[in-house]
C-alpha cells in the first residue's frame, strides 16, 4: 500500500494552505501548460488519478465531460472533494494506485503531481493502458526527477560564482527518496526521465508531448519570486496516447 501521508493531520493542514489548494487550478503555476495538452473534453469519460480536492474533476465536468471518476488514497482528500462538488456526473472513490483496479472505457486518464508517490509505476501504467479506449489519452504531471533527485533536498552555493545551485545527488539511483515537506518522512519515488518515458512506451503508449516545465518570461514578469525555478525544471508534463 502506498504511503498515505495526506491523511496525516499536520501534512493535510499544511497542504490545505498551499496556493494550489486554496486557489485551485489557477494557483498551479504549470496549469496553463497542462491545459494546452488536453483534448476537447466534451462528451468524454475521464479518470482522475490522485484527484485530491477535486479541482480538475470539477473543471472537467464544467468543460463538458460526460463522466468523471476521481480516485485518491486519502480519506481526507476524498471527503473535501465530495463536500465541494455538486456536479452529478462527478464521483469519487478511495483507491490505492499501487494496486489499481480501474474500470474500463475511459477516453482520458489524468493525474496531477501524484504518480511520483507510486512505487509500481509500471503496474499503474499498464492498468491505465487497459482502462483507456483505443486512441485514449493519458496526460499527467509529476515532480521532475532532477527536482526530486536529492535525498535531502536543498540549495547549494557555487563557491566560485556565489550562485545557488541544485545538488543532483544520486540521479541514477532510482527508488524511494525521503523528504521533510509539510511533515517528516514523506516518501517519493525517484525515477530517471528515461525510465518514465520507456515505461509508457513499453506498455503500448505513444508519446505525444514531453515538457520540462519552468517559468516563461511572461510568468516571471507576473511572478518575480519564481525566478529560482529556472535553475532546474520543477515539473515534468507528459501526454501519451493508447
Amino acid at each position: 500500500m502506498a504511503q498515505n501521508i495526506y491523511d496525516d493531520p499536520g501534512f493535510f493542514a499544511g497542504y490545505s494552505r498551499l496556493p494550489r489548494s486554496v486557489e485551485g487550478l489557477d494557483g498551479a503555476a504549470e496549469w496553463p501548460a497542462v491545459r494546452a495538452l488536453l483534448p476537447d473534453l466534451t462528451g468524454l469519460k475521464i479518470l482522475d488519478l490522485g484527484c485530491g480536492f477535486g479541482w480538475f474533476a470539477r473543471w472537467a465536468a464544467a468543460a463538458g465531460a460526460r463522466q468523471v471518476l476521481g480516485l485518491d488514497l486519502s480519506h481526507s482528500m476524498i471527503a473535501r472533494a465530495r463536500r465541494d462538488t455538486s456536479a452529478p456526473n462527478v464521483t469519487y472513490a478511495i483507491a490505492d494506485l499501487e494496486r489499481p483496479e480501474l474500470p474500463a472505457a475511459f477516453d482520458l486518464a489524468y493525474s496531477s503531481l501524484a504518480l511520483h508517490y507510486v512505487a509500481d509505476f509500471a503496474g499503474l501504467v499498464a492498468a491505465v493502458h487497459r482502462a483507456l479506449v483505443p486512441g485514449g489519452r493519458f496526460v499527467f504531471t509529476i515532480e521532475h526527477p532532477i527536482y526530486m533527485a536529492p535525498s535531502e533536498p536543498g540549495w547549494a552555493t557555487d563557491a566560485a560564482t556565489g550562485r545557488r545551485t541544485w545538488p543532483l545527488d544520486g540521479y541514477g539511483i532510482e527508488g524511494p527518496r525521503r523528504t521533510d515537506w509539510l511533515a517528516e518522512g514523506v516518501i517519493k519515488q525517484h525515477r530517471m526521465l528515461g525510465t518514465t518515458l520507456n515505461t509508457l512506451i513499453g506498455a503500448g503508449f505513444a508519446i505525444r508531448h514531453v515538457e520540462e516545465w519552468s517559468p516563461s518570461d511572461a510568468d516571471l514578469a507576473a511572478h518575480p519570486d519564481w525566478a529560482e525555478e529556472r535553475e532546474r525544471p520543477m515539473f515534468l508534463l507528459v501526454a501519451a496516447e493508447r
